[in-house]
């Protein structure tokens, strides 16, 4: 059985139980699994197509009372901007028709001309009877809509307590007042039409600011969105370049970008040069330079040169869309404590209209028991049982860990840190030990010259420009080296007259009428050198040496080493300055394993170890505490799948190909420290937001209960519980997490190949 995952854009979600009631409708519907995200508004189902179809979840869902549809994130974000236009309107209408007159009832009381809360010659209690009456057919008929769909599939959810709490304190005073006014009983002790107007206005308010407040916390991912440009200028075969829509560029078709323009899908620069600001996907603060044959990311910016680039990936296929999908389903997703917090809000409204029941049922003996009369007990029943219904709404335990969530994703994509994974949080903030791979990790993962070691009679300058010369039509990565140093130090190659390459030890050339021969040890002893008497240094070498009349000499030797990247060494100092282990796992030689951790700091390190051994090493130290495992993605995915955590060093190209759990796009080492900030104040949020919400339901409830919180003050609470924990979760905005890197790496994300010396 295969399934297939899509996501819907659900609205008219307020709480946790609308969560649980909407993801119990899916699976009713023939879902196997569905996950849905209170604060981006979104249901994340898995369906076999072959028993039901994503249209039949989606009817099945709006049917239950939330409407949904199968639209893209930028319907999304247009349904929900409606929806809190609507709520504003809501809430302008309420507070018109409640503040007036509350405050007209407040001074008419300072004043002393009040005649009593149901006096048939107060004209408050007309008026009071009116606005009420108007804002519940007007401002609460959302809520009874909500309340009545949840009713027909016998469930309930915030909106059920709303509802009852409005009608019960609206219903409960006309009763109380026609009962006054028609000489049944006494005047009432109390009545509450002002305060069910004032309820639903806070509610409606209280609505809008949130739904507010979750486009603040979802600005990083919608920023992302935007960073792809609409339109292309595509090169025909007369050169001519032709304003085109982005979606209609195909994969080899050729664009033109020119200075200061987003580059529109991902390629190869076939043509220019130009600076590219890579910052807003990879995290890396200054341009990098593009020249032919280098590969450019949609979305970053040309911001000096004119380019020509043949597409690569186009759509859905590129870097941009594949980051945007990841946070987008990382954000859907649910780590543990949410799903804890979840179940608790399945029984919470159920749970909470029981205790309304008894509260009320409460009043009642307390009243019989003490004579009061009919109106006074039914003024505290009515008075208790609002407040418990209304300020019992699970808002703020719906929207404590999504809208952490939200933010610190969001956050990390911007800074080019992708979490795949959101049990990677949760685990982040365990971790004690940070083991890292080498080659591509620590280091380019590409050989470069080290040391040039003429012997007697011959030059630095010479050695370099005869091997140079013979290597240049060589692919081997040591022969790129030699002739990128000798480029890079200004020297001039001679073309060869003869060139041969011998596979796996080096090529013979001719460079005016000297036969030279690159390459290694082995090579040179074919061609008949004995090297007696000889010594060579240690390392990753290629020797040079002149055949001449029948013999070999040796003309130098040029020794290479795998360069650190840049911020590795301030990438380890970050980690340790966190109190974190640091190893080095390598499959290189012990030596040099050892070297590069001397150079770091790195305390232990181990060498010659196979990518099988690694996870048996990773496995190992996790008997002593949580493990991190920091790798490419390709050799080390056994050790980064078994580690508690897994953090990838991605391609810019490649992100979704990754293993890990978390994925840095680019080379830059501080994303490490980084991400493990990120991902402990991430969790460091979301359990305060947790305590947030219990404790103001444990605390608030038994309030409420015992007579000390009226409904308009149980209204205001509830919106200020929902506002404090979404504030909380926009704290994390505010955090310093002492990233973007701030030194600039001068090597492509996207060209990591491995030294023909060393494995990782």
């Amino acid at each position: 059985m295969s399934f297939t995952q899509a996501n819907l854009a659900v609205s008219g979600m307020h709480c946790a139980s609308c969560v649980a009631s909407i993801e119990n409708t899916a699976r009713a519907g023939g879902a196997a699994q569905c996950q849905v995200n209170l604060a981006t508004g979104r249901a994340s189902v898995q369906f076999d197509p072959e028993r039901t179809s994503l249209d039949a979840i989606a009817r099945a869902i709006t049917a239950s009372g939330y409407p949904t549809s199968r639209s893209g994130a930028n319907d999304v974000a247009a349904s929900r901007s409606r929806d809190a236009r609507r709520w504003l309107l809501r809430a302008v209408v309420g507070w018109i028709l409640w503040l007036p007159l509350e405050l007209t009832h407040w001074l008419t009381r300072l004043l002393g001309h009040h005649h009593g809360p149901a006096d048939p010659h107060d004209w408050m209690t007309w008026a009071a009877l009116l606005t009420s009456t108007v804002a519940l057919i007007f401002v609460g008929g959302a809520f009874y809509r909500s309340a009545a769909a949840a009713l027909r599939r016998r469930t309930s959810n915030m909106d059920t307590l709303i509802a009852l709490g409005a009608t019960v304190a609206w219903g409960y005073s006309l009763t109380a007042t026609l009962g006054y006014w028609l000489g049944i009983w006494g005047p009432p002790a109390a009545i509450y039409f002002l305060e069910a107007t004032g309820l639903l206005a806070l509610v409606s308010l209280g609505h809008w600011l949130e739904a507010r407040a979750r486009d603040l916390a979802g600005y990083s991912i919608r920023s992302l969105m935007t960073l792809a440009p609409p339109t292309a200028l595509r090169l025909d075969d007369s050169e001519v370049p032709r304003e085109v829509p982005a979606m209609q560029v195909a994969v080899g078709d050729r664009v033109l970008v020119l200075p200061g323009q987003r580059i529109p899908v991902d390629g190869i620069v076939v043509a220019g040069q130009s600076a590219v600001n890579e910052s807003m996907i990879t995290g890396e603060p200054l341009p990098v330079l593009r020249r032919p044959n280098d590969a450019v990311i949609g979305g970053t910016i040309s911001t000096d040169g004119r380019l020509t680039i043949r597409a690569t990936r186009v759509g859905g296929d590129t870097a941009l869309a594949q980051i945007v999908s990841l946070v987008e389903s990382a954000q859907s997703s649910k780590p543990p404590v949410q799903r804890l917090a979840d179940r608790i809000a399945a029984i919470f409204v159920p749970t909470v209209l029981c205790i309304a029941l008894s509260t009320a049922v409460g009043w009642y003996a307390w009243g019989a028991a003490h004579g009061w009369n009919a109106p006074r007990t039914w003024a505290h029943m009515a008075n208790a049982a609002c407040s418990v219904l209304i300020i019992a709404c699970p808002c703020a335990l719906g929207l404590a860990v999504p809208a952490a969530l939200m933010v610190g994703i969001g956050m990390g994509a911007r800074r080019g840190i992708l979490i795949r994974d959101i049990d990677a949080l949760q685990s982040a903030q365990r971790i004690d030990t940070v083991v890292l791979d080498k080659t591509g990790t620590l280091t380019m993962g590409s050989p470069a010259v080290e040391s040039i070691i003429p012997a007697d009679g011959v030059s630095q300058d010479q050695l370099l420009e005869l091997a140079a010369s013979a290597e240049q039509f060589s692919a081997h990565p040591l022969a790129s080296a030699i002739v990128a140093k000798a480029r890079a130090d200004g020297k001039i190659l001679t073309e060869p007259r003869s060139f041969t390459s011998h596979s796996g030890l080096g090529v013979v050339a001719d460079i005016d009428g000297r036969e030279l021969l690159i390459g290694s040890d082995e090579l040179l002893r074919q061609f008949g050198f004995s090297g007696d008497g000889e010594s060579a240094p240690t390392g990753t070498l290629v020797h040079v040496a002149q055949k001449s009349h029948g013999k070999v000499i040796r003309l130098g030797v040029i020794r290479f080493s795998d360069p650190l990247k840049p911020q590795s060494g301030e990438a380890i100092q970050r980690l340790h300055q966190m109190k974190l282990r640091t190893v080095l796992l390598s499959g290189d030689t012990p030596d040099a394993a050892a070297r590069v951790a001397d150079a770091l700091g790195i305390v232990e390190s181990r060498g010659g170890v196979k990518p099988d051994q690694k996870a048996q090493f990773i496995r190992d130290l996790r008997e002593r505490g949580a493990v991190a495992m920091v790798g490419d993605g390709i050799n080390d995915a056994p050790a980064l799948a078994v580690a508690d955590l897994g953090i990838a060093i991605g391609s810019g190209a490649d992100v979704a190909k990754e293993t890990g759990g978390i994925v840095l796009v680019g080379p830059n080492l501080l994303g490490v420290a980084t991400a493990i900030a990120l991902s402990r104040a991430t969790m460091r949020i979301i359990h305060q937001n947790l305590v947030l919400a219990f404790v103001y339901n444990v605390l608030a409830i038994p309030l409420a209960a015992l007579g000390l919180l009226n409904p308009l003050i149980a209204a205001a609470a509830m919106a200020a519980s929902d506002l404090t924990v979404i504030g909380n979760a926009l704290r994390l905005r505010l955090i310093r997490l002492d990233g973007p890197p701030r030194d600039h790496d001068h090597f492509s994300s996207s060209k990591s190949s491995s030294s023909s010396s060393s494995s990782s």
